[in-house]
C-alpha cells in the first residue's frame, strides 16, 4: 500500500440530510440542490459521470454535460456511433453521477435511457457554437484515426462549407429516465448521510436511508 495516498482523506461538516427534510420527489430533491450548487459557484457543476455497459456487463464510464433536467429524466447529447452510443443500443440502461466536491455532495441516479427526439437535438445542435458543431460532425468519435491531422483536415473542410453544418443522423441526445435516485451528504468520521429514492407502481417515490 502507498501510505501516501492511504493517508488522503477528508472530514465532512457542511450540511446533514434528513428524510423529514427532502422533497417527496428526487427530481423535486435534485432540483433544491441543483439551485444551490449554482448559488455556490461550483466550476462545471453540470459535469457527470456517465456509465454504460455491454450486454455482458462490460462497464465504460465517462464524464458527459447535463443540458437540462424535469420529471422526464436527464438530458445530454453525444455521437450515436461512440462506444457509450453503441452500448446503449445494445443495453439501454445507465447510471449518473454527480460530485460536487465543495458542497460535499454526490447523486447517483439509475434508469432507463431513450433517444431525445430528433426536434430536442435539432435546437440544442443549431444553440451551439459553430466550432462545436463542426467538431461534432468532423470526429467520428471512439474510433481509431491515423492522427490529428484527420481532424483538422476534416474541419478545415467543413469551414469552408457554404452553409452552416446541420445536425447529423449520428449525433444527438439521450435522456436517462431515473428509476433510483440517491443523494448523499458527506458526514463526519465516514457515517455520510446516504437517502434512496425507488420508483414504485404508479409512479410513486419509496425513501430509504442507507448505512454509509
Amino acid at each position: 500500500m502507498n501510505q501516501k495516498i492511504a493517508d488522503l482523506r477528508q472530514d465532512y461538516r457542511l450540511a446533514t440530510l434528513h428524510e423529514r427534510e427532502v422533497a417527496a420527489s428526487p427530481l423535486q430533491q435534485f432540483e433544491r440542490w441543483w439551485e444551490e450548487v449554482i448559488k455556490s459557484q461550483v466550476e462545471e457543476p453540470n459535469a457527470m459521470t456517465l456509465a454504460t455497459s455491454t450486454p455482458d456487463g462490460k462497464p465504460s464510464a465517462r464524464i458527459v454535460l447535463l443540458k437540462s433536467f424535469n420529471e422526464q429524466g436527464f438530458l445530454f447529447f453525444t455521437n450515436y456511433e461512440s462506444r457509450k452510443g453503441k452500448e446503449l443500443a445494445e443495453n439501454p440502461l445507465a447510471s449518473l453521477l454527480f460530485f460536487w466536491r465543495e458542497l460535499e455532495r454526490q447523486v447517483r441516479i439509475e434508469g432507463a435511457v431513450i433517444k431525445a427526439p430528433a426536434a430536442v437535438s435539432d435546437e440544442y445542435f443549431n444553440s451551439r457554437p459553430a466550432g462545436s458543431r463542426i467538431g461534432a460532425i468532423a470526429s467520428p468519435q471512439s474510433k481509431v484515426i491515423a492522427g490529428r491531422e484527420v481532424l483538422e483536415e476534416r474541419v478545415r473542410e467543413l469551414e469552408g462549407g457554404p452553409q452552416a453544418p446541420q445536425r447529423p443522423e449520428h449525433w444527438g441526445g439521450y435522456i436517462v429516465q431515473p428509476q433510483v435516485m440517491e443523494f448523499w451528504q458527506g458526514r463526519s468520521s465516514r457515517l455520510h448521510d446516504r437517502l434512496r429514492y425507488t420508483l414504485q407502481a404508479g409512479n410513486e417515490w419509496k425513501i430509504e436511508r442507507l448505512a454509509p
